[in-house]
């Protein structure tokens, strides 16, 4: 049995962001549930089609409530679906997110967001002894047609104790390392989405592969596992 996204998921979330407050959503709140309890059958779906190239050791769905605390935006209710994905830890590294949000807002991404002190580091460091091997994955045709480059947040210039004249320095900047691929409405809603989002994630595994090597490794190349 396959799965899709329902066509109301993108009609509702256009109906919330025009009344973003607790008496609509209340009022249209079994309308809601009704579509999450499907979105969420995808998302598990999609779980299980990556797991067989994969081990996914957590599937996180969010909630539509957001946290207003600390936010100058006070509107109470995300108009998106977002869940990610963890890899089996600690040798496994990476993980994957899916977005679905109207006005074709929705993508995937992969990769990094981030990395502690630690690994940001050892990243960095790879990059700098040897950068080869990142360069012939970013190069690979079917990769760059799925993913393209890089996206992220990044220094202005060098990090502490790294040439900033090194040849890898728009690697070694770099303070993420994700990759995000995007989808219109009509993708989001044909039929054979869900596997087409697992193709792609398919398609990034020789980088989660080096970067996990990188990562379960100290700089001689000797197993911290």
């Amino acid at each position: 049995m396959s799965y899709t996204i329902p066509k109301e998921t993108l009609t509702f979330f256009k109906k919330l962001a025009k009344n973003n407050n607790r008496d609509w959503f209340n009022e249209h709140k079994p309308e809601f549930k009704a579509i999450e309890t499907k979105v969420k059958s995808a998302y598990n779906y999609l779980g299980e089609l990556m797991d067989a190239h994969d081990q996914i050791e957590k599937i996180k769905i969010f909630r539509i409530y957001r946290d207003v605390r600390f936010s100058k935006n006070k509107l109470p209710y995300k108009t998106h679906f977002g869940g990610s994905y963890a890899r089996k830890k600690p040798e496994l590294r990476g993980g994957y997110y899916l977005h679905i949000q109207p006005n074709n807002e929705s993508f995937i991404a992969t990769g990094f967001w981030e990395p502690n002190k630690e690994d940001l580091f050892r990243i960095r460091k790879e990059f700098e002894m040897d950068d080869s091997e990142m360069r012939a994955i970013l190069n690979d045709k079917t990769f760059k047609d799925t993913w393209g480059d890089f996206v992220g947040d990044e220094l202005k210039t060098a990090p502490k104790g790294f040439d900033k004249e090194h040849p890898a320095i728009d690697l070694i900047r770099k303070k993420q390392y994700i990759f995000i691929k995007k989808y219109s409405d009509d993708e989001v809603l044909a039929d054979d989405f869900l596997d087409n989002v697992n193709d792609a994630f398919k398609n990034i595994r020789p980088y989660f592969d080096y970067m996990s090597d990188v990562l379960t490794t100290n700089l001689n190349g000797e197993s911290l596992l």
